[in-house]
């Protein structure tokens, strides 16, 4: 019996295991990385569309989720200092709404563009300006020459012009979310002989003017949050404070991470 058992035959089995394919598991990754991608693009989607103090909310969420907004006792949270995850959130995000914001003004300012030289039969010599700078998506209409295309001189009274571009802007203007600031400006010459009523109240009740025309064409009232009288102390052209280019109204918005205006609205008839 004991003869028996030790003859008994010992099998060896040898199990191999099937190789992986040749990506392996890399698949996982890219698919991961899309899938944050589509994440994070539907994010900007979102918040984009957000009014301004709703993505001040988030902001300020992300630089502060554990006391939103709530107030520490040494006055500065410890999440939101230093390079926490939360800061560099909060950097991210912002980088993520104002890249959205320059494209969103590039793409506005190019049909703004389009829809003035369309009409220019109409606009006849009148000049307009339309850029993205840093401080946002500036629309400006500028006199040239001697000649009085958008108020006539001393007066705050539109011409037809000023009025058709105006509505041809609020046409696009409509479609963004951003605020709106107003500004006025004139020359260095004296229009009126009356001391209360200078270059200061003219530049301001042109802006006024062209906020008005702005809002008939369907711009929210909400949505103009300044309107600014700069007189003659920021010419376009420097070297000559009588030239024509001096006399402008700018219609402006400014990147919501930019802001350069307050909450408190400041316009008025």
């Amino acid at each position: 019996m004991a003869k028996a058992a030790s003859e008994r035959p010992i099998i060896i089995k040898r199990v191999r295991k099937a190789a992986h394919a040749h990506h392996g598991g890399s698949w996982k990754v890219a698919y991961a990385d899309f899938v944050t991608a589509m994440m994070a693009f539907f994010m900007v989607l979102w918040i984009v569309g957000m009014d301004e103090k709703t993505r001040q909310s988030i902001e300020g969420y992300f630089s502060n989720p554990a006391g939103y907004k709530k107030g520490y006792g040494s006055g500065v949270s410890p999440i939101s200092s230093g390079n926490s995850p939360a800061r560099i959130a909060t950097n991210q995000l912002k980088m993520i709404v104002h890249t959205a914001e320059q494209k969103s003004f590039a793409e506005a300012a190019e049909r703004i563009r389009a829809k003035l030289d369309s009409a220019r039969g109409a606009l006849g010599t009148a000049r307009f300006e339309v850029a993205v700078g840093d401080d946002g998506l500036r629309i400006e209409l500028l006199e040239s020459g001697s000649g009085d295309t958008f108020f006539e001189r001393g007066s705050a009274t539109m011409q037809p012009a000023a009025r058709l571009g105006l509505t041809l802007i609020a046409q696009e203007l409509v479609a963004l979310r951003n605020r709106i600031v107003l500004e006025g400006h004139t020359d260095a010459a004296t229009y009126s002989a009356n001391a209360s009523y200078t270059n200061w109240e003219l530049s301001a009740d042109r802006a006024n003017a062209a906020r008005r025309v702005l809002e008939a064409a369907g711009i929210a009232e909400a949505r103009v949050s300044e309107v600014r009288g700069y007189a003659d102390t920021k010419p376009r052209v420097v070297d000559d404070p009588m030239a024509a280019e001096n006399r402008r109204i700018s219609v402006l918005l400014p990147f919501s991470q930019l802001r350069t205006v307050s909450d408190s609205s400041s316009h008025g008839d």
